[in-house]
């Protein structure tokens, strides 16, 4: 497996713009949620590999990204970081975030988080490279250390120098286990999203989506999920309008069984292209 990760990296650096989206997304995530990477534990060996393949991904496309050092309790956190600004008139840019560590390995088991969230990551790099065109200014984050109470967003959003018009956050965003609807499991939930309803059903007009506005129709664990523990949540407390994209808690989330094998890909491509078609709009 990480003979198949060392060339997927290798292709990766390889691409251009033409190449199928799904297939980079899939191979991000492939990549991302593979052995090499040691469940991309916080402050350990495989968090170190994981932001070397950032930083080449980013590269890539084209964007220099930058590290944002910050200290925590197991060691040093490393958020990175890529502005892409195509609107020298605006000062203003969208913020998109993903963390990227994961739970690593706990009791001699390496736990891949595919889902949660190596699924937001590979979206992200997805959206970097196709809106870094588009004429708008935009920061895309990979950030650290949810594990450490969010430690990741909160440094970026304490000494963050843009001036930001909105933050968007990728977190388990690629399965299917947990339909809010039984009979329609290519659904996306987006937390925050309500005020621009409209916007976003435009945007799925040609991907046809089931979108949902709240978790589960739970007040409490919407409350929860968006004002709380997400990575979203130290910007809006500093009064930073945000959407966070999610696909929901399922039996997979933080198991060793959460592979690659358990991504509906095409699903997450249409999740990822509505997100593009709604971004590049704004």
């Amino acid at each position: 497996m990480k003979r198949i990760c060392k060339i997927l990296i290798l292709a990766a650096v390889l691409l251009t713009s033409g190449f199928p989206a799904n297939a980079g997304i899939r191979d991000d995530l492939v990549c991302l949620a593979d052995s090499l990477m040691e469940g991309r534990g916080h402050a350990s060996r495989g968090a170190v590999e994981v932001q070397s393949y950032l930083l080449r991904r980013f590269r890539q496309m084209g964007l220099q990204p930058s590290l944002q050092t910050f200290g925590t309790d197991k060691g040093v956190g490393r958020n990175i970081i890529a502005v892409s600004r195509g609107d020298a008139r605006s000062s203003q840019y969208t913020l998109v975030i993903a963390h990227y560590d994961g739970l690593g390995w706990i009791g001699g088991r390496v736990y891949p988080g595919a889902d949660c969230n190596a699924s937001g990551v590979a979206v992200l790099l997805y959206l970097a490279e196709a809106l870094k065109d588009s004429g708008r200014n935009f920061v895309f984050a990979a950030l650290d250390a949810h594990s450490e109470g969010l430690a990741g967003a909160e440094t970026l959003a304490a000494a963050c120098p843009w001036k930001l018009s909105m933050v968007i956050n990728l977190d388990t965003i690629g399965s299917v286990l947990a339909p809010p609807n039984k009979y329609r499991p290519d659904f996306l939930i987006a937390l925050g999203g309500k005020s621009y309803e409209k916007a976003l059903e435009k945007a799925n007009e040609d991907i046809g989506l089931r979108l949902y506005y709240d978790y589960y129709k739970s007040k409490s664990f919407t409350d929860y999920f968006y004002n709380r523990i997400s990575e979203q949540a130290p910007f809006l407390r500093r009064n930073v309008p945000a959407v966070m994209f999610t696909s929901g808690i399922t039996m997979n989330t933080n198991k060793p069984t959460d592979d690659a094998e358990g991504i509906d890909f095409g699903i997450l491509g249409k999740r990822a292209e509505l997100i593009r078609n709604w971004l590049k709009a704004r």
